[in-house]
C-alpha cells in the first residue's frame, strides 16, 4: 500500500522537509508515505479567493490515482486517539487500496474534494500551519504503525 500525502503548497523550509524525510523513511515498504505538492494558486490583496479554493481543488482532484481511498485532513473530520489512527493504518492495510490524504490551502479545501473524501481526519481544533501539519501527520503514521508492530517507538 502506498499512502500519498497530496498537499497544496511548495517551498517548504528545509527543517519541514528534514522532518517529514525523517518519518516517512521510516516507514516500511508496505505502507510508504510518498509527498505530491500541488503549486497553490496566487494571493494577492484582490485575489478571488474562491476561484483560487476551487481552482487548487480540482488540482488536488486530478493528482488522486484512480482506485484509491481519499481521506481528508480537515477541521471538522474525526478526531483519531494514536490508538484509534493505528487501527485506522491497519483497516487501510487491509484493504489493500491505496491511501490519498489531501491537505488543503491557507482557506482549506474545496467543496469538491471534500465531497470526494472516504473519510475525514481532524488532527486539532486548531488551524495548524499546514508546513507543520506535514511533520505531524509523518510522525502520526509512523507512530501508528509501531504500535500495529510492537515497536518501542511508541509508549503509553
Amino acid at each position: 500500500m502506498q499512502i500519498q500525502l497530496i498537499t497544496i503548497g511548495n517551498r517548504m523550509p528545509n527543517w519541514v522537509q528534514q522532518g517529514y524525510d525523517d518519518y516517512a523513511k521510516r516507514l516500511p515498504r508496505e505502507c510508504e508515505l510518498v509527498l505530491k505538492e500541488i503549486a497553490p494558486g496566487k494571493r494577492g490583496k484582490n485575489s478571488d479567493i474562491s476561484r483560487i479554493i476551487k481552482e487548487e481543488g480540482e488540482r488536488l482532484l486530478k493528482a488522486i490515482p484512480s482506485d484509491t481511498r481519499v481521506v481528508t485532513l480537515d477541521i471538522p473530520g474525526k478526531a483519531w486517539t494514536t490508538p484509534e489512527l493505528a487501527e485506522a493504518l491497519q483497516r487501510w492495510l487491509q484493504s489493500g487500496q491505496n491511501i490519498a490524504l489531501l491537505i488543503g490551502g491557507p482557506e482549506g479545501l474545496s467543496e469538491a474534494a471534500k465531497q470526494r473524501a472516504d473519510e475525514s481526519w481532524s488532527l486539532s481544533k486548531l488551524t495548524l500551519p499546514h508546513p507543520l501539519v506535514r511533520v505531524i501527520v509523518a510522525e502520526q503514521l509512523y507512530r501508528a504503525w509501531s504500535i500495529l508492530h510492537n515497536h518501542p517507538y511508541h509508549r503509553d
